[in-house]
């Protein structure tokens, strides 16, 4: 029987070691919740749920950058509502003008009105912004604005786009009512012939309101498409990080009885020596 080295003190403090390492491990799980806390724990599992967690995240930033491009979309619909209101107005003052039982002084009353209408069109068009981006008019109210592409999904090449749009005066075509800022500008005869021109107008304001309304269907169902592709990436991520709490509680257990146990074992591997003593007395 030796005594200088205790073997079997050194196996039981090995074999404690051991699982005072796999129980904190455990209780790491359990108390982050995942089972992937390091490298170590899943260097395969931990890459893919890497990457897997940076697709959620651009995929949920394309959700967000489609709700925006949504509400952007309904704001260049709700101006260009408005404008169309008041082309039906300019459209039923323009036939109460062409009518002999419309005098003069009912016309220049017409005129004024018309005209007001017009510089209220305009000014739609200038005002309607979103986060300062001209949505259907340049700032001066004169020319298009600039065609607009939103990125729907996780690359670069995700992108929905919305043709440039020209609601106003000139881009309606209706510089023909200029002359209507002078004084006694409206006749019977200019009111006949600029009712076809409002009636285009109105045609090619409704061309654009169908452009913006198709663009917001297709926005909307890229936006389903990519919230379905969303909770199936996390659900995929979650499988590979995310602990079972059933299957680590068990694993805790075992291994709190097996420390348990090893802390019995060392001690009575200590205190075996303690029979040599009995040799020498």
């Amino acid at each position: 029987m030796r005594i200088t080295t205790n073997v079997a003190s050194l196996n039981a403090r090995e074999a404690n070691t051991n699982t005072s390492s796999k129980l904190n491990g455990s209780l790491e799980k359990l108390s982050t919740g995942l089972r992937i806390n390091k490298a170590s724990d899943d260097a395969s599992g931990l890459a893919i749920a890497d990457k897997l967690r940076t697709q959620a995240s651009s995929i949920k930033q394309g959700i967000s950058n489609g709700n925006s491009a949504i509400s952007l979309l309904q704001i260049a619909d709700k101006a260009m509502s408005e404008q169309s209101n008041i082309l039906d107005v300019v459209k039923t003052k323009l036939a109460q003008a062409n009518t002999d039982t419309t005098s003069d002084d009912g016309r220049e009353a017409i005129r004024k009105d018309i005209v007001k209408l017009l510089t209220q069109l305009d000014n739609i068009g200038k005002q309607t912004n979103y986060n300062g981006t001209q949505l259907i008019s340049d700032t001066a109210g004169t020319a298009a604005a600039t065609a607009l592409t939103f990125q729907i999904g996780e690359g670069a090449g995700d992108t929905i786009s919305n043709t440039a749009i020209n609601a106003n005066t000139t881009g309606l075509a209706l510089t023909g009512l200029t002359a209507l800022t002078t004084a006694g500008g409206l006749t019977k005869t200019l009111a006949g012939s600029e009712q076809a021109n409002v009636d285009t107008a109105i045609t090619t304001l409704n061309g654009f309101r169908g452009d913006v309304g198709s663009t917001q269907n297709q926005v909307e169902s890229a936006v389903r498409n990519l919230m379905t592709s969303h909770t199936n990436i996390k659900s995929a991520e979650s499988v590979i990080r995310d602990v079972d709490y059933a299957e680590e509680s068990a694993n805790f257990n075992k291994q709190n009885i097996i420390a348990q146990a090893g802390a019995y074992a060392l001690s009575q591997a200590n205190s075996v020596q303690q029979n040599v003593l009995r040799l020498l007395q």
